[in-house]
């Protein structure tokens, strides 16, 4: 007999789904405790499922709700549902998959993909032909929902389904998701494409088999309507670039062409996911012969794509100059250190919410708009391509140049300094000719009213470091450090970020050029302690660990010892032994130990007495973690991870031997 809810049992569920949309603290607790003690009874979970596909009285809000609440319960309990329960909660999702609520068919979507996901694709049979099955269906929410939660399942287990533990399904759906690249539904068209999609780069061979439909079915989507479809026809021809090639060589110039119109997109998303062809085509040996006759077109679309847009200044508070008193949130404290330039090119000091990173592997994931986006992409992309062409870009862009860095437009402006850093490595020798009339205008960017347009001028004059230092100091070198200084001390965060960044890139360049003014040096850096919020002192301690190992035994001064340490030992006996700012400031100190060499030696006991404690507790730590590792709650997993880091640093101070600083 088939399962039918209590009453008031239905009610209390209800109401529990009520309170649970409060935003009072106290009832949010309550609820938690409720749900808690709910979920030792299995029913409950039925009850969830009754609400989200049956009760249509009930809002759409508190439907998907109860769903989003049994999807958690599914991730953390499903092994314990007795199997009635999973089969009743199985069986209403597909029967309900074509719920006339778009909000409702994607929850029971997700729904479908959690439980595909507990392993459930092997002993769920039905499932993938039900679901293949219903996209014939006449109504159109049951064809969306189903290939809505075939995109999903596609996305979560995409080696799953191309492997003999299923016996190969994809032999059947990637013929069927093919022919729906014709129908009339934008919606539907989008999810097939995306469906295939997942199966690109891993080379399925169910996808190989059928490789030249599926690119003339993606060639008779490229004037398509729908922004949806464009973004997935520009993905696929992308990934295929890096899969096939082979494939696509014969039509290369049509499709050069398209993509030129897609980056230009009036839909950024699309505009983005075009302007990664260009970042993927770089890669490819037939870039340069590919490109060569298109680079007068390229050329302004990518240089155009760096500028800011609207919303990115509204985002990044593009309006705000001074905001040096307003502390860090909690998304904007990841620490970040300057790394040197042959390893990642880092735009605005490598950080921030618009560290611009111009290698698109580095590990960025912060939040908000340091999110991959089309000025950094376009940046990205142009960058790569001029370390395919070299000087031969050069003709494209110099014309562009002049008219935007002397633009009176800040957006104009600033997106030139980026164009003049983005092309610094791979057109350096071209600009070279240009540089003494290029660098004082860039320092002089570094005043520059809007915070925006200082930031970049730290990051494009950090590019052309190297040449600044072949000049004679006093040309280039005293002038850019001077200016550089007082960014550090500016009053804005994200300039602050930048010029510390900037400036320990000078210092890796110039090395013992600077030993004449480390006194101006210190005095600005160790001013800087009492002005930088949480993120930039970070930056700070890796400025300072820089210096000591550009300038070496020279900061062994006693006037330059009385200036460094004091806050720096400050913050040593500050931080406690789990804080993970000790990480960087182990760093720092081990730089400077190195550097002051007998000069560090009044810090050196409590320093290496500390190293050793830390060692210590690290390894008890470990030895814990490795008897009780089956107990051990995963945020142990990362303290003890953090503790790692920091004791190696301090063995690092430890053992170091080209110091006689620990030397009793």
């Amino acid at each position: 007999m088939e399962w039918q809810p209590d009453e008031q049992g239905l009610q209390q569920v209800l109401q529990l789904l009520k309170d649970s949309q409060s935003p009072d603290t106290a009832t949010q607790r309550a609820v938690q405790e409720k749900l808690e003690q709910l979920n030792q009874f299995p029913d409950f979970n039925n009850y969830l499922i009754f609400v989200l596909t049956s009760l249509k009285s009930e809002d759409e809000p508190t439907r998907s709700l109860s769903g989003l609440i049994l999807k958690n319960n599914v991730k953390a309990h499903y092994q314990n549902f007795p199997p009635n329960v999973a089969e009743f909660i199985k069986r209403e999702c597909l029967n309900n998959i074509g719920d006339p609520s778009p909000l409702i068919r994607a929850t029971i979507g997700i729904l479908i993909t959690t439980i595909a996901s507990k392993g459930e694709l092997q002993t769920w049979p039905e499932l993938l032909p039900q679901l293949c099955n219903l996209l014939n269906s006449d109504d159109y929410n049951t064809c969306e929902g189903s290939f809505g939660a075939l995109q999903k399942i596609c996305e979560d287990s995409s080696e799953l389904l191309d492997s003999d533990a299923l016996n190969r399904p994809l032999n059947i759906m990637i013929p069927k998701f093919l022919q729906f690249f014709k129908h009339c539904s934008p919606k539907i068209r989008s999810h097939a494409i995306a469906c295939v999609n997942q199966f690109i780069i891993g080379r399925a061979e169910a996808l190989m088999d059928n490789i030249d439909t599926f690119i003339e079915s993606l060639f008779a989507l490229a004037g398509d309507e729908d922004s949806e479809v464009r973004k997935n026809v520009c993905r696929a021809l992308v990934m295929l670039l890096e899969v096939r090639i082979d494939r696509l060589i014969p039509h290369m110039h049509s499709i050069i062409q398209y993509m030129l119109q897609r980056t230009q997109d009036p839909d950024e998303n699309v505009a983005l996911e075009a302007c990664e062809f260009w970042l993927t085509l770089a890669e490819q040996p037939i870039c340069k012969e590919a490109l060569s006759g298109h680079l007068v077109q390229l050329t302004p679309i990518l240089v155009n794509g760096m500028k800011y847009s609207e919303i990115d200044i509204i985002l990044l508070k593009g309006d705000v100059e001074e905001d040096e008193a307003v502390p860090d949130s909690e998304q904007d404290i990841k620490p970040r250190f300057h790394k040197s330039r042959t390893v990642t090119l880092q735009h605005e000091g490598g950080e921030g919410e618009d560290g611009e990173d111009i290698d698109e592997d580095d590990d960025d994931d912060d939040d908000t708009l340091s999110d991959w986006n089309l000025r950094k992409c376009s940046a990205a992309a142009l960058d790569v391509l001029a370390n395919v062409f070299r000087e031969e870009l050069l003709p494209h862009l110099l014309p562009l140049l002049k008219g935007l860095l002397f633009h009176p437009d800040w957006v104009i402006k600033e997106s030139g300094i980026l164009v003049l850093g983005a092309i610094a490595e791979g057109c350096m020798q071209g600009m070279v000719p240009y540089l003494p009339e290029l660098i004082p205008h860039l320092i002089q960017c570094l005043c520059d009213k809007k915070a925006l347009v200082r930031s970049i001028a730290c990051w494009t004059l950090s590019r052309y470091a190297h040449w600044v230092v072949s000049q004679p100091p006093d040309s280039h070198l005293k002038p850019l450090m001077t200016e550089l200084l007082k960014r550090i001390l500016d009053g804005n965060k994200r300039v602050q970020e930048a010029a510390c960044s900037a400036f320990a890139t000078l210092e890796e360049e110039a090395c013992t050029e600077l030993v004449p003014y480390l006194s101006f040096i210190l005095d600005t850096l160790v001013f800087a302690f009492g002005k930088y919020q949480h993120k930039n002192l970070l930056i700070l301690y890796d400025a300072i660990g820089t210096l000591a190992d550009s300038v070496g035994h020279h900061l062994n001064q006693e006037e330059y010892i009385q200036k460094l340490m004091p806050p720096l030992i400050a913050k040593w006996n500050e931080l406690k032994d789990e804080d993970k700012d000790l990480f960087p400031l182990l760093e720092c100190l081990s730089s400077v130990a190195t550097a002051l060499q007998s000069g560090f030696l009044p810090y050196c006991e409590p320093v290496y007495q500390r190293c050793v404690t830390l060692v210590q507790k690290t390894l008890a730590q470990a030895m814990m973690y490795s008897q009780y590792r089956n107990h051990l709650h995963h945020s142990n997993e990362n303290n003890l991870n953090i503790s790692f880091h920091q004791s190696e640093m301090a063995v690092q101070i430890i053992l170091r031997e080209d110091s006689t600083a620990f030397e009793f």
